[in-house]
């Protein structure tokens, strides 16, 4: 008799797409990943005209629905699964998970400041999360507004998550989470705030003035701006007069 045990799918978006039927990976054409992608990302029904606008733009009406039918037929498998497939609408099945989902409720946990940051979210593994972009190297139009909504609120929720770290006298993991977020965007002055009082809070001056001295050379070379009053104060006591 068939097993009615069916593996739970997973769709990642960050860091690149990927598809999960529980421990295996599976391969999908690019015209298929793009669909279930651009699904994943909607989590709500969406009508098929918007889809095959979307995702072929350049093609006519009739072209970019014959599309769309490729791309629908070439699933099979969990592929197949991972939708519900309607005569005029297509939707991400309810027990599909999309990583994306859970990595915006982590950094929403984390930005909330009316409570503290649940300890099980002052972890590594929230930073690992947390220093993932979504979908780099793709450039399609409907890509690039969500990668960067996500870039902006990651950036944050690292930042935050460096200070509650540092609070709790974390400091190795203070440091990683700020370094998350300078790597991610060389020039957020923010960020680099973030790696400074970290080096601070542990005492590790050197480190503070060095990561200072750096970002202020690259800010000079890049854009030929100096660091704000705010971040200079940082490290006031730390240079010799006049520095």
């Amino acid at each position: 008799m068939e097993s009615s045990y069916r593996s739970p799918l997973r769709v990642d978006l960050l860091g690149g797409f990927r598809l999960q039927a529980g421990d295996d990976q599976v391969t999908l054409p690019s015209g298929s990943e793009r669909l279930l992608a651009f699904v994943a990302l909607c989590r709500q029904s969406v009508p098929r005209n918007l889809i095959a606008g979307t995702l072929w733009p350049e093609a006519s009406e009739r072209r970019a629905y014959a599309s769309l039918r490729s791309a629908l037929a070439r699933l099979n498998g969990a592929g197949r699964r991972m939708l519900d497939i309607g005569v005029t609408e297509i939707r991400l099945s309810p027990d599909t998970d999309v990583d994306i989902d859970h990595a915006r409720s982590l950094a929403l946990r984390i930005l909330d400041r009316t409570a503290p940051t649940p300890d099980e979210d002052l972890s590594p593994s929230a930073v690992s999360v947390l220093s993932s972009g979504l979908l780099p190297g793709w450039y399609d139009d409907w890509v690039l507004a969500t990668a960067e909504e996500w870039h902006q609120q990651r950036l944050h929720a690292l930042e935050a998550l460096a200070a509650d770290f540092v609070r709790a006298r974390r400091h190795a993991d203070a440091v990683a989470a700020a370094s998350a977020a300078l790597h991610a965007e060389p020039l957020r002055e923010s960020a680099c705030a973030a790696l400074i009082q970290a080096h601070l809070a542990e005492g590790n001056q050197v480190e503070a003035l060095r990561h200072f001295t750096r970002y202020a050379q690259r800010l000079q070379c890049e854009l030929g701006l100096r660091p704000t009053p705010r971040l200079r104060e940082l490290v006031a006591q730390l240079q010799p007069a006049g520095g």
